[in-house]
Formats: C-alpha cells, sequence, structure tokens
C-alpha cells in the first residue's frame, strides 16, 4: 500500500545542485576562564561558576554582570538563557550583596518557574534560604498571590468545556442558541480583556453587539454569583490591584530588580503589569528571541522587543547569539531561513555545538507515504543503535496533520507520546458523530453509537436518549432511532427527518467508506457543522473543512464501511494501551507534538513533517482575506502589512521547528494535501537561496485549487492587488462562525471597537489573524566539504542518500544567474493539465492474500560497488496481515523523487 523505502536528499526539491548549504559560522571558544582575569573583582564569582561547570561565554557575561537599568537580552535559540537569568540572579546576590527577596524572576510555565528556582539552589555560594526567597513565578502566579494577598477569594474558573456549557446555557436562555459560538465569544472576551478593559464597556452600537454584550455580562454575573474567576481576570484583577499606589508602591520597595524571561510572548497586559512593578527604578531584565514570537494568537506582542529601547531610553541590548545545541549546518539552515523576515532584530547565530549531520529532505507523495517513511526510518534507527525513542521527536504544524503519522506510530507499536493528549482522530468530536452514523449502519443497535445520532437530528441527546430507552423497554426496535419518530415532542418535520435518516444510515455500509462520509457530509453533516452565510470564510469553519477533508483523505485507502470502522475501533484500543507512557516521565517513547508545544525543548534526532505550501505556511497566511470572525473583535480592512506579518510568523515557526535539533534533521514536504498539489515549502527554498514570488490566494481560489503552488499555471487563480473583504465591523460575523471546536488559540492585541470609530493597527489586526491559522484544539562550524559530498552517497537509516537532479520551478529563481530545471509541472504535462495528476507505472510488492489490498513500493537498486543489508529481491512480509507479498507493478502519481 504504501513505500518504506524513503530516500533523503542533501537538499530540498527545487533547489539547484550549486546551491550550497546554509551553514553558520564557528563561534569563538574563550570562555569566561580565558575573558575574565584573575584580578578583576567578580573573578571568584565566575571560578566558582567554573569549578561547577559553567563557562560562560562573552555576550553571557556581559549579561550576568549588567546592574542596574533597563537591558534587554536576545537570547537566539539555544543560546543558554536559563543559566545567563540563574547566574545573573546568584551575580546580584553574592557580588552586588542585593538581597534574595528582592528579586522577582517572572516566566509563563510553572515548569520553567520551577527549573529557575533549582538552578539557582544549584548555584556555588547561594544559601538554600536565599534560593528559596527569590521569587520565581509565572505572570499567572504572582497575579493570583496577590489577589489572595488583598482577600480576593474566589475560585479558578478555567476549564473551557465548562466555560461553553455556560455560554451555551445562556445563549439558550436569550433565545439565541444559533446566534452566536461559545468559542467565538470566548475569543473576543479574551481579547477585550487583555487590552485591560472592561466587560461593561464592550460595545454596544449594533443589535449584534448588543445581543453579545448581553451574554457575556450575564456570563460575568454568572462567575460573580458562584464567587469563580478565570485566568483572564486574574491578570485583568491584579493589573488593577497595581494602579493602586498604595499596592504598588510596597511591591516596587520590595522588588528591585526583575527579570522577564520569554518576554516575547508577553501580552499587553502582562506588559503593563511589568511596567508598573518597574516603573520607580527601571532594573529591569528582559529575556526573549524575537525571531521566536509565535504565539501571537495569544496576544504576545513582538513589538515588546522590536521596541523596547523606545520604551526605555538608554536601555542595554545584549545579544546571546552563540548556539550549543545544534550542528553547524542545522542551524545555519534555520538562521538563513528566519532571515527573510523584515520585522525582526538583526543577529545571526554563531556554533558551538557538537558536531552532527546535515539536513535531510524527502518529498513523499502524500502524508501517508510520508508517515511510513518517517515511522520506518525511526524503527531502523532505533534497531541499530543510533537513538533511544526518547531521543527523537516528530513535529508538526496541526493536529489534523499528525493523523497519518500518529497511524503509523500505533500499527508499527513504536511507544510514543502525543503531547497535548488528543484523542484518536476518529474519535474526535468533529469526527465520531460521522463514525458513529457509519457503526449504526452496520450495527443498528450499537447504543453507544446513538448519542452521536441525535445532534444532527437537532435532538437534545439527554432527552431523546431518555425517550429511546423508555421505548425500548416497552417494545425494542431493530433501528432503535425510529423511536423518535412518534416522539410528540418532535415537530413533524423532524419525525420525517428521523425515517429519511434512517433509510440514510441504512445505505451507508454498502458504499465505500469515502463516498459514505461525502454522502453525509451532502446530506445533513455539513449544514449542521456551519450556520449562517456559507461563503463566508471563518476561522472555526477553516477548522471544520480541514479536519474534514483530512478525514477523507484517511478513508480512501479502505474498500468496505466495515474494514474501516474496525480499523478505527483497532486504532483507538492500541492507543489507550500505550497512554501510560504519557504518565512515565522517563518513558522510552518517541515524542509527537505541535512545532508550538515544541518551543523551548531540544531534541538529538527531529523529524519535520509537512514542510509543503499550504501546511508551513498555513493555507490562511495564504490567503487575502482576513476571517469574518476575526474582523469581529477588530473589524478592519486587511492590508498588505496584515499578509506580511502573517507570512512572517509562519516563518518564525518553520525557524522553531529546524532549531529544536541537535544532531541529526529530517524534513519531509509531502507532494500533495488533501489530494492536492503541494510545493516544497516556499521558506526552505529560500533559506537555499530561491527568489519565490509572493502571490496570495484569495480563499475561493485556494478552495478550489488546494494548496499554494507554483507551477507553470501559478498565476491563475492568483490577484495580487488582493481581494480581502471589507466587512462592516460588527457582532454579525461572529454569528456566522462555524460549529467547529475551537483549537490551540485565542485573540488577543486588538479591541471590539467598531472599525469606523475604533481603527486597528497592522500588529492587532496580524494577532487576530494568527487565530485563524492556529488550532486547540520549535546548527554549525565547516563548510560542505568533498568528504561531505561523499558521505551524501551512503546508505543511512531507511534509505539511500544521494544527490539528485534539482527540479527548478518557474518563478523560482536563484539569486546567481543559472540554468534551472524544468519544473514538475511542466516536466512531462501540456500546458493548463495541472489539475489532472501525473502518473508513472513502479514495481510494487503486493499482497497474495485477496482479501487484503495492501502494496509497497520495491526498493531502488543499490548503487554499484554498494552493498546493502537486505536482499531487495526478497518479498517482504504484509504490514497489514502479515502474509506474503509477490511482485508487481502499480500505477502511481510522479513524485520525482528520483530525479527521472
Amino acid at each position: 500500500m504504501l513505500s518504506p523505502n524513503s530516500t533523503f536528499y542533501p537538499r530540498p526539491l527545487g533547489v539547484t545542485p550549486a546551491a550550497s548549504l546554509p551553514q553558520s559560522p564557528s563561534a569563538p571558544l574563550e570562555t569566561s576562564r580565558q575573558l575574565v582575569g584573575d584580578d578583576q573583582q567578580d573573578a571568584y564569582y565566575f571560578r566558582s561558576l567554573e569549578e561547577a561547570g559553567i563557562k560562560l561565554n562573552g555576550p553571557q557575561i556581559s549579561a550576568v554582570r549588567h546592574g542596574r537599568g533597563p537591558i534587554l537580552t536576545l537570547a537566539g535559540a539555544g543560546c543558554g538563557k536559563t543559566t545567563v537569568l540563574a547566574a545573573r540572579a546568584g551575580y546580584l546576590m553574592e557580588v552586588s550583596g542585593v538581597q534574595a527577596a528582592s528579586i522577582l524572576l517572572v516566566t509563563f510555565t510553572n515548569k520553567a518557574a520551577a527549573e529557575m528556582k533549582d538552578r539557582i539552589a544549584a548555584l556555588p555560594g547561594i544559601r538554600p534560604a536565599a534560593a528559596r526567597a527569590v521569587q520565581a513565578r509565572t505572570f499567572h502566579s504572582f497575579a493570583l498571590t496577590l489577589l489572595r494577598h488583598y482577600g480576593v477569594q474566589e475560585d479558578i474558573f478555567g476549564e473551557p468545556r465548562a466555560q461553553h456549557t455556560v455560554l451555551k446555557m445562556l445563549l439558550r436562555q436569550n433565545g439565541m442558541s444559533e446566534a452566536f459560538q461559545p468559542e467565538s465569544l470566548l475569543a473576543m472576551l479574551s481579547a477585550w480583556k487583555m487590552q485591560g478593559s472592561d466587560t461593561a464597556d464592550l460595545p454596544e452600537k449594533t443589535q449584534d453587539e448588543r445581543d453579545a454584550k448581553r451574554v457575556l455580562l450575564g456570563y460575568e454575573t454568572w462567575k460573580q454569583d458562584r464567587g469563580k474567576m478565570d485566568f483572564d481576570d486574574i491578570l485583568l484583577r491584579a493589573a488593577a490591584l497595581l494602579r493602586d499606589p498604595a499596592v504598588l508602591k510596597p511591591l516596587q520597595r520590595r522588588f528591585q530588580y526583575i527579570m522577564v524571561d520569554e518576554f516575547q510572548d508577553t501580552n499587553r497586559l502582562q506588559y503593563e503589569i511589568v511596567q508598573m512593578l518597574a516603573g520607580a527604578h527601571r532594573n529591569l531584565m528582559v529575556v526573549g528571541d524575537d525571531d521566536q514570537t509565535i504565539y501571537t494568537f495569544n496576544g504576545a506582542r513582538q513589538e515588546s522587543i522590536l521596541e523596547f529601547d523606545k520604551v526605555y531610553p538608554g536601555a542595554r541590548i545584549v545579544t546571546l547569539d552563540i548556539n550549543y545545541r545544534s550542528d553547524a549546518r542545522i542551524l545555519g539552515l534555520g538562521s538563513e531561513l528566519v532571515a527573510r523576515n523584515k520585522r525582526r532584530r538583526d543577529k545571526r547565530l554563531r556554533a558551538a555545538g557538537q558536531r552532527g549531520d546535515a539536513p535531510r529532505f524527502a518529498t513523499p507523495s502524500n502524508a501517508e507515504e510520508e508517515a511510513a517513511w518517517v515511522v520506518h526510518q525511526i524503527c531502523q534507527q532505533v534497531e541499530e543503535g543510533l537513538y533511544p525513542y526518547r531521543d527523537i521527536a516528530i513535529l508538526h504544524r496541526t493536529a489534523s496533520s499528525s493523523r497519518a503519522v500518529f497511524e503509523q506510530l500505533v500499527l508499527k507499536d513504536v511507544p510514543f507520546v502525543q503531547h497535548g493528549a488528543a484523542p484518536v482522530f476518529y474519535d474526535q468530536s468533529l469526527i465520531k458523530p460521522l463514525m458513529d452514523h457509519m457503526r449504526l449502519s452496520l450495527n443498528p443497535r450499537a447504543m453507544d453509537a446513538l448519542p452521536s445520532a441525535l445532534g444532527p437530528l437537532y435532538v437534545s441527546r439527554d432527552a431523546g436518549l431518555e425517550y429511546i430507552q423508555r421505548c425500548e423497554q416497552e417494545q425494542a426496535k431493530k433501528y432503535p432511532l425510529i423511536h423518535l419518530s412518534k416522539w410528540d415532542k418532535l415537530k413533524p418535520f423532524q419525525q420525517e427527518q428521523v425515517k429519511e435518516r434512517i433509510k440514510l444510515i441504512k445505505s451507508l455500509h454498502k458504499l465505500k467508506p469515502i463516498n459514505a462520509i461525502q454522502e453525509m457530509r451532502r446530506h445533513f453533516y455539513d449544514k449542521y457543522m456551519e450556520s449562517g452565510d456559507p461563503s463566508i470564510f471563518t476561522h472555526y469553519k477553516e477548522t471544520m473543512l480541514e479536519t474534514l477533508d483530512e478525514f477523507e483523505a484517511a478513508v480512501k485507502k479502505f474498500e468496505t464501511v466495515e474494514e474501516f470502522v474496525q480499523f478505527a475501533d483497532e486504532l483507538s484500543r492500541r492507543h489507550r494501551e500505550m497512554e501510560s507512557l504519557r504518565r512515565a516521565q522517563d518513558s522510552d517513547a518517541v515524542q509527537l507534538m505541535t512545532i508550538h508545544r515544541a518551543k523551548g525543548l531540544e531534541f538529538p534526532c527531529v523529524y519535520w513533517i509537512g514542510a509543503s505550501e499550504g501546511i508551513v505556511p498555513h493555507s490562511t497566511a495564504l490567503r487575502q482575506d482576513i476571517p469574518e470572525d476575526q474582523k469581529a473583535a477588530l473589524t478592519v480592512q486587511q492590508t498588505d502589512a496584515d499578509l506580511d506579518m502573517a507570512l512572517e510568523e509562519e516563518r518564525r515557526l518553520a525557524y522553531v521547528a529546524i532549531t529544536r535539533a541537535k544532531q541529526h534533521l529530517y524534513v519531509t514536504s509531502p507532494a500533495s494535501h488533501h489530494g492536492k498539489p503541494a510545493d516544497v515549502s516556499r521558506f526552505l527554498l529560500e533559506a537555499f537561496g530561491m527568489e519565490v514570488p509572493d502571490k496570495r490566494k484569495t480563499r475561493e481560489e485556494s478552495r478550489a485549487g488546494g494548496t499554494a503552488s507554483y507551477g507553470n499555471n501559478r498565476n491563475e487563480g492568483y490577484n495580487g492587488n488582493g481581494n480581502s473583504r471589507t466587512g462592516s465591523g460588527n457582532w454579525k460575523s461572529i454569528r456566522d462562525a462555524g460549529n467547529g471546536s475551537r483549537h490551540e488559540s485565542g485573540q488577543s492585541g486588538g479591541t471590539l471597537h467598531h472599525s469606523r470609530s475604533q481603527p486597528a493597527n497592522a500588529a492587532q489586526r496580524h494577532s487576530l489573524q494568527r487565530s485563524a491559522i492556529n488550532h486547540k484544539d520549535h546548527r554549525e562550524m565547516e563548510m560542505l566539504d568533498e568528504r561531505d559530498e561523499d558521505r551524501l552517497s551512503e546508505q543511512r537509516g531507511s534509505g539511500i542518500i544521494r544527490d539528485h537532479k534539482a527540479f527548478s520551478t518557474p518563478g523560482l529563481h536563484p539569486k546567481t544567474a543559472q540554468t534551472a530545471s524544468t519544473s514538475r509541472s511542466a516536466a512531462s504535462s501540456p500546458a493548463g493539465s495541472d489539475k489532472t495528476e501525473r502518473t508513472e507505472m513502479v514495481a510494487v510488492w503486493k499482497c497474495s492474500s485477496a482479501s487484503c489490498k495492501a502494496w509497497l513500493r520495491q526498493k531502488p537498486a543499490v548503487p554499484s560497488g554498494k552493498s546493502s543489508k537486505k536482499d531487495s529481491s526478497v518479498p517482504p512480509v504484509c504490514p497489514l496481515c502479515s502474509g506474503t507479498m509477490v511482485a508487481g507493478t502499480r500505477q502511481v502519481p510522479v513524485t520525482n523523487r528520483f530525479g527521472k
């Protein structure tokens, strides 16, 4: 079915052989031992650090020695910022004589705060009592402690599902059940609060605004009546307290030195709290990296770093630019990639890490083949003793983009931990109703599947199930749903809908799974999941469409509904058995996570999957129009600056993915995404010196043509002048948001004011556009020499690594004048034929069992003079049924992996 014979190359598809591999320069070897002489006043402190194994470089020493006044410490990826923060705290106490209790260190996670405390406690000469006295806290922990000190006793109400339940109840009470989505309302409320605004001041110029405000004020009243507050309330109320001089001044006197970690992630309200605390003495040290600002959907503001020396004139700026994590070539790839961004502080990281290997690139035909390649290579790496499972991470862009690799890991019994605790793809709330309809088609009395069938019938699940169970006790039916057709609480048209739905359910098991899903979507599901104008592009609708597209792509390989449902159920069963790995701290398991979750982590071996146009950069960043539910918050017209900012954040996300790797980095770029052609990510091509045309798609063209393409017909369906919607700027937009589940995103950085009275700047608009991209649901020594080129032909991992012809694509031009090869789309297809997928006949192994449809692409011939560990002529064992496989041929999409 799939080809596990992956081939990784030294350059991405589309890069000419003459293009050199980016590489970071070597860092100087001097440390504090050479840089701090024994005759210097503070030499004893650095000698004690050295005895403890802490040898600081020049920029780190400069940051640690900083005394009074503001300082911006630009900390590149892997450059030891945690060491600097801990060492400076120790320097202040041991050298400058600062009281430990007067140091406040603020970060974003409890884990980071605990690590900081441990680092400080481990410093030589620091007494345990002093280490405990240093206040290392998260923003929310500091704010909550402040509130508790001043008598605020409300309970924390922060569970999203509970919040959604309350909002649904309030919407129902106000007769607006279908008017707004709880996810949209909560996102807009959070954006409003993170600006420091009171809910009483929510806009109310239009009826929609008044309706939304009524519900949200009801939500605030509900919390107050029950003595509850959410996480936004904690920061908002703490900031309000600090505006009282009687509260603020004692804190300013106590905390004379303030340090902020991950400064690029602070939102407007958090920055305001920091500014107030440091206002009297300005002894503020902020540490962060503007190139790693990837949380703007949570209100993070890149401007905090870019404009720090404007807010604090005379501030020192120190750049930590020596990377101890990655191979010079991995670091060079990331540095060259992110250097294309315009809104950043200029810095070039230097390499001091352990030498590993150059990045490798592959272009599988689709996500299924990508997953097979990656998991097969991981298994070989572990078998050969190169890495334990725990040293390997697989990074992906969105929740749905991990589906295929998730399945392969489970089916191959590879232990893994999926960070974020997401359910199996087929158990997600958006997918489960469709799955349960198919289960009912196989077994009409599958009572566990009934609740999911009631929602799309617009029947209360609890009341509907109770009625069905009561009727079943009196007279059991083959199709228990039929009882609803006689329920007097349903209107006649609803009773007829029940009968029609049962007819559809009866027919599903006779169809192929892909056809069954399409029939359900056509008959009722898309209509059920959407609300308002279906032509309006919204964040949640786009999330739904992407997930449903992935669902359809996943079932194409199955012939019957029964086969597919058994596969999904087996997947869920195996996943439950592996859940214990998540709870084991030191379990030997592959780490599977989004790029966002990987920020701040590092791994010896990283697989970055989905490095294709439409995935990274995400399709939403390539479009001309801001989603309507984003306009509900900022209600502005999109500009070129918004598009540039969205694309720059996507580039920063790619940079974070690359710089998580220490010794080995493998990047895969599927040639198709959800059945549509997809090119290698422009970010990779740019890093190798290719010039990529900046064409953006409108939503309609993108939906019709799939992911962005640079083929011969690349200008078709593009509108270089933009075609963004202007929108009236009211809460009507929220009404039109779809029913998709809200993922890892929230809006902040803007206001809810009407655009005519409160225009927003590009940065504010951008923070909302980022929410449309994210779901809830990141280097090094010598130039590549001849010995390295020789190694490219050696067999490594699960495939043969060798140089290959580059496939220059029309519209991609090397900076140096070179003749480019023909593009994939122009290689053998006539003009205008890009919509027809080209295929080729290849040698494969087919399962000999008539009931099994598995096939594997045969390995390419081993180069002359090279030995192979395995005889490629021996038929492999079928990966699905473990049966015998026989040689054959198969028509497959052309991917140009081998330079033909």
